[in-house]
């Protein structure tokens, strides 16, 4: 019955960011705009179920029910609820979309229960309390290398040995993990889910040189998806032949288990035989003759095999061009870092592309200069016309005019959903101009394909995003309509008088070309203006004594006399010479900043949250568990 505010509380939270924007606060992604609102750390989704889709089709009314007894408590058209699910995800992303019926129609394990929901990227969905270990293959580590006769193709005796040793390892890593509640160990043990999955499907495609968006990327992906996901049943199958025999709950569900296996199988054959590599298609048919085969006789070691995650962190650190099923988002982008910066990513598989498309030594130069100075390859002198489509990425370019459709993103999850276990973690992108409808078309689309969730995401329609294809963030609203120009009187009339002379007619100069200028005024030759604060010879102190995961330590505050920090040392109790040099030097650093008057909660911002060992449990109930010992630190320190 809460259905509609559910729908709409992320969205009005962000009219909040915005007007704080507005205001002047920082709206980056970790800025002061952004923490002081609701929902920013949940990704939302809708269930909804094939009975409310048909009625939104037909225009037919829906009826929310109480949860305890289903009376009905409010009747809508289905088609309003539809709508603000639209406008909603127009304005924010938020929300996605997960087809209830679909989802459990492909359940394996429908006598244990139903499927009621995910985990917060919608991919892992599986009974309640449940909880699957995830792993990913970059796929581009499965072509064979240059020089090899084959050089660029996929190399499916090594991926399929990769997939089966990463099921054994994922299996192995059931009985030796904790799990954070008594219930999920428990299902965990009894189900066993594991969740393989692969990540660089869009720059495989790319160095192939096929289109992210064309039938002959769709059959590749999906052929590459059915060895994955038979190939993995098959080791289930055989753990289970080997070693423990299937998983507790599988005799209770063999026959629903069993035939969503055929349907695994069935969908192979729907890949198109004349757009797909003969030896990839043979594959991905004996990988699934195979598990059915060992499975109807020796049943299965684990209750699903695999999902498609988002990747996102783990992506970069296994230097993928582009995450999970995702294409690229663009050729050239820009990472927004925790903490304030810019990272450049420029795409490394194009040069492979430009070489399996027969372009030359200088001609690839050519190209890959013009993508380096121009963030785009549209333009590109030497590049033939029918071959844009292969560079083609999730966004526009700024310079650029081309993206990928957002049903190319909606067919590209179509070709690969029957062959996964669970679900696809993807965005379906959407430029900045796409309109509500769009969005509405897009989720009737997924539906209508057999997709088990959808999210999608309209370049630009949050103020800050982490990925983006511009060094400068993307700005809407009144101020961006205006310029951004503010009437600056009030500030120059604080200013001294030889200063306020100068600026007397500067009252209508942007914020930061005002500020450039009052600097340059009040400092012309540049030199630094910062100033040490000493604390006094004799000072009020602070010893702290902590321990994180059993490594002590102790943290030491010298304070000004009006009792803000000035100093700060740190001991650790056993450890050797090097970390505590490192410790050292870092708490030197932080002195000064703070006597050169860098306030606390900036440091306190900057480094709280981070991660590295030693981490754990502290033992202090104000901070339960601390994520590194900087992340303690500054956590007191501000609590303090």
């Amino acid at each position: 019955p809460d259905i509609l505010e559910y729908i709409h509380c992320k969205s009005s939270e962000e009219k909040k960011a915005w007007a704080l924007i507005d205001a002047g606060y920082d709206g980056s992604f970790n800025g002061e705009a952004y923490n002081s609102i609701f929902f920013q750390n949940s990704n939302n989704s809708v269930r909804v179920t094939d009975s409310f889709m048909e009625s939104v089709v037909h225009d037919r009314p829906w009826h929310t029910r109480a949860v305890r007894d289903g009376s009905v408590v409010d009747t809508y058209r289905a088609r309003d609820i539809w709508r603000q699910i639209a406008e909603a995800a127009h304005q924010c992303g938020d929300p996605g979309l997960q087809f209830d019926t679909t989802v459990n129609s492909w359940h394996p394990c429908p006598n244990s229960g139903r499927i009621n929901a995910s985990n917060p990227c919608s991919e892992y969905m599986f009974l309640d309390d449940s909880a699957c270990n995830l792993a990913s293959l970059n796929l581009r580590k499965f072509q064979f290398p240059v020089g090899h006769p084959q050089a660029g193709d996929f190399d499916i005796e090594s991926f399929e040995r990769a997939v089966d040793l990463t099921i054994l390892a994922q299996e192995i890593i059931v009985d030796n993990a904790r799990y954070p509640t008594d219930k999920i160990g428990e299902n965990s043990h009894l189900y066993r889910p594991l969740g393989l999955g692969y990540a660089n499907l869009g720059a495989l495609l790319m160095s192939r040189g096929l289109p992210y968006d064309s039938d002959a990327g769709r059959a590749y992906a999906g052929a590459i998806t059915a060895i994955m996901g038979g190939r993995a049943y098959r080791m289930s199958a055989e753990i289970s032949r080997d070693h423990g025999g299937p998983f507790a709950g599988y005799e209770k569900n063999r026959e629903p288990f069993l035939g969503v296996m055929r349907k695994h199988r069935q969908h192979v054959d729907h890949i198109d035989s004349a757009l797909c590599p003969y030896d990839l298609l043979q594959a991905a048919r004996a990988a699934w003759d195979e598990a059915i085969g060992i499975g109807e006789h020796h049943g299965f070691r684990n209750g699903q095999s695999t999902v498609l995650a988002p990747t996102g962190t783990i992506g970069f650190m296994m230097d993928c061009d582009t995450t999970g099923i995702e294409p690229d988002i663009a050729l050239v982008k820009y990472k927004r870092l925790v903490g304030g910066g810019l990272l450049k990513i420029t795409n490394q598989t194009v040069g492979e592309a430009l070489t399996r498309l027969g372009y030359d030594a200088t001609t690839q130069k050519q190209i890959t200069d013009f993508i380096a100075t121009h963030d785009t390859i549209e333009g590109a002198s030497g590049l033939r016309p029918e071959h844009l489509s292969v560079f083609d990425c999730a966004f526009r370019a700024q310079n650029g005019t081309r993206s990928i459709h957002p049903m190319g993103h909606i067919k590209m999850m179509a070709a690969a959903q029957p062959f996964i276990s669970g679900a696809i973690s993807k965005t379906v992108n959407l430029p900045s101009d796409a309109t509500i409808e769009d969005i509405e078309n897009a989720y009737m689309q997924a539906w209508q394909l057999g997709l088990k969730a959808i999210a999608i995401y309209r370049d630009g329609c949050k103020r800050s995003q982490p990925l983006s294809t511009s060094k400068t963030e993307k700005t809407q609203g009144p101020a961006a309509a205006s310029g951004s120009f503010l009437p600056v009187q009030v500030l120059i009339d604080k200013l001294p008088t030889e200063i306020q002379q100068q600026l007397r007619d500067a009252t209508s100069l942007s914020l930061e070309d005002f500020l450039q200028h009052v600097a340059s005024l009040a400092n012309p030759k540049g030199q630094p203006m910062a100033v040490r604060r000493k604390l006094p010879d004799e000072r009020r102190s602070i010893t702290h004594k902590f321990a994180i995961a059993g490594h002590d330590g102790y943290i030491h505050v010298g304070m000004y006399d009006d009792g803000s920090p000035g100093e700060i040392f740190i001991r650790m109790a056993k450890e050797g010479s090097t970390i505590s040099g490192l410790m050292d030097s870092f708490a030197t650093a932080v002195s000064l900043a703070l006597q050169h008057g860098v306030p606390l909660k900036l440091l306190v911002d900057k480094f709280s949250r981070t991660r590295f060992e030693p981490s754990g449990w502290t033992g202090n109930s104000e901070i339960p568990r601390a994520s590194s010992i900087m992340d303690y630190l500054f956590r007191w320190l501000e609590a303090k």
